[in-house]
Order: structure tokens, then sequence, then C-alpha cells
């Protein structure tokens, strides 16, 4: 359970954060597609400035900062999204942070990140363990540490990509099939979207919020995990904050393999003109695999485009 002394996550605070996002940033577009027969929709959240939903999140953590916090700084964990949504919020705001990276996360993000003046902090993946190393920096700046999913702003923050897709769609979307690494954008739109289903999407091997909600409690990666070409969807575990939302809100969770994704990293190449990168593909690929139902009101997420141009270009040609 979350801690008693810790804030929670309420639809209200999705709302004000989709009002605040709406003030600074074009709402992305909701891209109609055929699958199987059945005419639904693709949010495109590759689009957003940064190349990945996390700018929602970042932005409304941080917009929230006191002054106080804002002046000692941000630190944040992350492979390359969450960095360049915290970093683009700092930058905005005026607020100094140091992101921590694994020096195998892909040049793309590495590069972007550091682009948008954030301080970039390196550890080794696998070998070392990226909250120790947070938790250190946190400590020697005296800074506030904005998690990629287990904190109540970011998540609000990511649903209001929810309130967008009502308003675009006129309608609550029946379901909403998100990419999901540590569930932060999922327990988002559950807030946002109350009535309806969330389908979470994780890759072979590394579904942490799909065995968390069949166990009903944390469940950790085990030892020697496979491998996987989503590197934007590897948390160890999910957090109790974020399992709280989504008990008794989600589907049963449902897993993708690369093939799958770089599938969907096609599609979304030849069918709606976008490059995906391979998380920011996982739903589309549970989609276009036939594991989880549709119809003409389900919204698949697309949350993201950061790919390196040699891998992206090497699925095309694998097709």
């Amino acid at each position: 359970m979350v801690r008693d002394d810790m804030r929670k996550p309420t639809r209200q605070g999705v709302l004000d954060a989709a009002a605040s996002i709406g003030a600074i940033l074009p709402a992305t577009p909701l891209l109609p597609v055929e699958i199987g027969g059945v005419r639904l929709h693709v949010k495109a959240e590759s689009l957003q400035p940064v190349g990945a939903f996390k700018i929602r999140g970042g932005w409304w953590r941080l917009s929230n900062l006191s002054d106080e916090e804002k002046a000692r700084g941000v630190v944040a964990v992350s492979s390359g999204n969450h960095a360049q949504g915290v970093a683009w919020a700092a930058r905005r705001l005026g607020i100094d942070a140091a992101i921590v990276m694994p020096r195998n996360a892909p040049k793309v993000k590495l590069e972007a990140t550091r682009a948008l003046g954030a301080e970039i902090v390196l550890y080794d993946r696998p070998g070392e363990d990226r909250d120790e190393v947070a938790a250190r920096e946190v400590a020697a700046r005296g800074a506030t540490l904005v998690h990629a999913f287990g904190d109540p702003w970011v998540i609000e923050g990511q649903g209001s990509a929810g309130i967008e897709i009502g308003r675009q769609l006129g309608r609550a979307p029946s379901r909403l099939v998100v990419c999901c690494g540590g569930g932060g954008l999922a327990a988002g739109l559950a807030l946002a979207c109350p009535d309806s289903a969330i389908h979470v999407v994780e890759p072979q091997g590394w579904d942490m919020v799909g065995q968390a909600l069949e166990a009903g409690e944390i469940v950790r990666v085990g030892a020697n995990p496979p491998s996987t070409i989503c590197d934007a969807l590897q948390p160890d575990a999910t957090k109790p904050i974020n399992l709280d939302v989504l008990r008794d809100r989600a589907e049963p969770g449902v897993t993708v393999t690369d093939e799958e994704v770089r599938a969907a990293q096609r599609f979304a190449f030849t069918h709606l003109n976008l490059v995906v990168e391979p998380g920011g593909a996982a739903a589309l690929a549970a989609a276009l695999a036939g594991k989880v139902p549709l119809d003409e009101d389900t919204v698949i997420m697309v949350t993201g485009g950061n790919t390196d141009a040699d891998s992206f270009a090497e699925t095309l040609r694998a097709n």
C-alpha cells in the first residue's frame, strides 16, 4: 500500500494537470487506423516536443515544486524519455536538473537530454543500482527526486493524455491500450478515464505491472531477465502508488515479443507516417497481434519516438 504520508494522485489532479499542460502544449493528434477490420484510434504521443508522453509528468511535477525546492534543483532517473521530459520542464522553469542515465541508453536519448541543458550522471546497467545512484545525488545536492512513475504529480501529468483523448473522441474511450514500464501512464489514464478499460502491455519477461496485478502485491524482476529492445520499459518493479491505482481497474496484463514490437514499428511507419521507438510501439504490437480486444472506441497509446536512426532503419529493412 502507499505510505500514509504520501500524497495520492487524484482525478482532480489530472484535470488540473491537463489545464496546465494545455496552456503550454498543443494536443497530440488522435489518428484513425484500421486493425483487423476495426477502425479505431492511435494517440500519437511520439509527436510531443521531446518525442514522448513523459513531458506531461515532468512539467506537472516541476511546476508544483515550491520556490525553495526549485532553487535546490531536481534529480531524475531515466533511460531517456523521462530524462528529456524533466530536462525540458527544468529549462523552461529555470531549474537545475541532474539525470541519472545508464551508459547503454540509446545515444539519441543521451544527446537529446544533454542538449536540453541537463547534467547527466551515468551508471552501469547492469551492475549498479540506479536508485542508489540517484539517492546519493539527491543527498549531495539537497535536490528533489522526480521519480519516473512512482510520483503522484507525475502520474497526474501523464493522465492528462486521457483528458485530451476524451475531448478529441467526443466521449470516453471504451478501452485504452497502454505501453507500460512502471505504470505511471496506465495509472494516470485510469484516473483520467474512470469508465474505460485499461490494458497494460509490457515486454516479455519484464511484465512487472502485469504480475503485480495478478499477485496483488509488488513483484520484482527475476535474476537474469531476458533482453528486450524496449529500453524504456525495463523497471525492476512497479511502486505501491501505481499498484494502488491500478488494482481492480486494469485488465490482466499482456506481453509482447521483440518481433511483435518490430512489426508494430513498421506498421506505424507505413500506415501512420510515425517513427516509433520500440517501447513506444508495445501497445500497438499487442493490438496487431490480437492480444487485446478492439472496438471503434479503443485508443492505442503510441508513447515515444526516440529511436536511433540506424536501429530504426534496420527494423524497416527487416520487413
